[in-house]
């Protein structure tokens, strides 16, 4: 290692081999630019130097048909990996490709298709070959947007709660990449967008000029956030009570804690209620903050979800806007609202509306009778914190003041005051799980929201049977699709907290004597 931190290629990949739980065979996403050519050459020879029979390679290309020139690429890349006897497929991003988004498209696009490799070709981790110079234009386009203490290109994400991705290179130079496959006699592609200025990455890349943050401050704010991380997760578990399925309450003494703690947890827990893929950014969360430490009871929203702030605690559910009907063709799977993950198993295609709307709105018909409800239960959820959320449930009265960004001084003493005294009453207005409320205690307007704003199913004519067919599951937004080793423990706990199935455990073991 330099003294700055910078690892070679050759550095950095022994390192990440002698940190895997073996046995592991390894698909690595090559593209045919240099990176990803450096990680596969830098693995297979490492690999070469240290033959390891439980450590295998294989490799996968994504064309994603956006240039003419991606299929030679693809091509050139399986004529590379077939002169080193490595396994490789290519595969392509079918279908009509998206005007606006398309690079976060393109990147959703393509983890799928590794994913569908690696199943393919029996792999268990797939690598990438992002470099220390994509970690500083990351912190340096980030550090662009927002002031606050940011974090750049995890080392470690899990894809899909299915596989996990790692960057082994995050510590190496492109340059000492290129100079590696030169010194090999190995070539590269240059894809042209890389020095196309109307990107913004393009235009960090060459303000930056080979400088940017070093090793060190990375690994330090690394290190800070992932405490952070840590701190949050055990605040989770003190608490914070699931009720409903989407309800959830913060406790009197979960709302004392370190501001910097507090934020982290609200702002998370706030993108799983709204289904949303980022937690809320700083501004909004720094309101939210406000709002509670104010101490007023009242109500406030901010990213689809409403904060109720009561005597016995701060609620959070979604809000009874924007839920937007999905239809879930026979045999698929969809994601309704960020929410709910529905599996439908079933021979007929079902629609998933808000249980607040009325059935004929979500299915689009006017006929009361061209449409009959299928009594769901959520599943996977911990009984034991949490009640069976039925379809069959659809409020008259919501009760809510979900068109106004913030409802202070209204409604706060519903429910809450007579829930504090009653707790008082029996020794029990501390926090933490003997301090639960009871469905039956739960502040009235509160709980009718949260049970609006579930997932219900309508079906034409459907058959007796047609619910054991269909699955509704909750999704977690921030973290189901990507979930960053920065991440791991709070994620964690919130599955325990809502008693789904958990994350898989991280496939590194140590590295220089680091839990990885």
């Amino acid at each position: 290692m330099r003294p700055d931190g910078i690892l070679s290629p050759e550095t950095a990949t022994r390192r990440f081999l002698s940190s895997l739980d073996q046995p592991s065979r390894i698909l690595v996403a090559i593209s045919g630019g240099s990176d990803s050519t450096g990680l596969l050459i830098a693995l297979y020879d490492a690999l070469k130097a240290e033959p390891n029979p439980q450590i295998s390679l294989c490799a996968a290309t994504v064309d994603h048909a956006l240039r003419p020139q991606s299929a030679d690429e693809a091509r050139d890349v399986a004529a590379l990996c077939r002169s080193l006897d490595i396994p490789h497929v290519t595969k392509i991003w079918q279908g009509t490709k998206p005007k606006a988004g398309i690079m976060a498209a393109a990147r959703d696009a393509r983890y799928g298709l590794l994913a569908e490799a690696a199943v393919e070709l029996g792999a268990d981790i797939i690598v990438t070959g992002h470099t220390l110079d994509d970690q500083r234009e990351t912190f340096a386009m980030r550090g662009q947007r927002s002031a606050a203490t940011t974090t750049g290109i995890a080392d470690l994400v899990l894809f899909d709660r299915r596989i996990w991705v790692a960057r082994p290179l995050l510590s190496s130079l492109r340059a000492d990449i290129r100079a590696m496959l030169k010194l090999r006699g190995i070539g590269w592609s240059d894809d042209p967008s890389n020095e196309d200025v109307k990107y913004e990455r393009v235009r960090t890349r060459q303000a930056l000029a080979g400088e940017g943050i070093s090793v060190g401050e990375i690994e330090a704010m690394t290190a800070s956030r992932m405490a952070l991380d840590e701190a949050a997760a055990g605040w989770l578990d003190a608490h914070v009570d699931v009720h409903e399925g989407m309800l959830l309450r913060v406790g009197v003494a979960g709302l004392s804690v370190d501001r910097a703690v507090l934020g982290h947890g609200l702002a998370r827990l706030a993108a799983v209620i709204g289904g949303q893929a980022f937690a809320l950014g700083a501004e909004q969360i720094g309101a939210v903050v406000e709002f509670v430490e104010a101490g007023r009871p009242g109500r406030m929203t901010a990213g689809r979800v409403v904060f109720d702030l009561r005597r016995d605690g701060l609620y959070l559910a979604r809000e009874t806007r924007g839920l937007v009907p999905l239809t879930v063709g026979a045999g698929e799977r969809g994601v309704w609202d960020g929410r709910y993950v529905v599996v439908n198993r079933s021979e007929v295609e079902v629609t998933v509306g808000a249980a607040g709307t009325s059935a004929d709105a979500a299915v689009g018909h006017q006929a009361p009778n061209s449409h009959s409800l299928i009594p769901v239960l959520v599943t996977g959820i911990q009984q034991r914190r949490v009640r069976a959320v039925r379809d069959s449930f659809v409020p008259k009265d919501l009760g809510t003041l979900d068109s106004c960004d913030k409802h202070r001084n209204e409604g706060g003493q519903e429910g809450g005051a007579e829930t504090a005294r009653r707790q008082e009453s029996n020794g029990r207005a501390g926090d933490g799980p003997a301090a639960m409320p009871t469905p039956e205690n739960l502040p009235k307007s509160t709980l009718a929201r949260a049970r609006a704003a579930q997932a219900r199913i309508v079906a034409a004519d459907p058959s007796p049977d047609l619910a054991d067919d269909i699955d509704v599951v909750p999704y977690f937004a921030p973290f189901d699709r990507f979930l960053t080793r920065l991440d791991v423990k709070f994620a964690t706990s919130l599955a325990a907290a809502f008693g789904t199935r958990p994350y898989p455990k991280p496939p590194l073991g140590l590295i220089d004597g680091k839990t990885i």
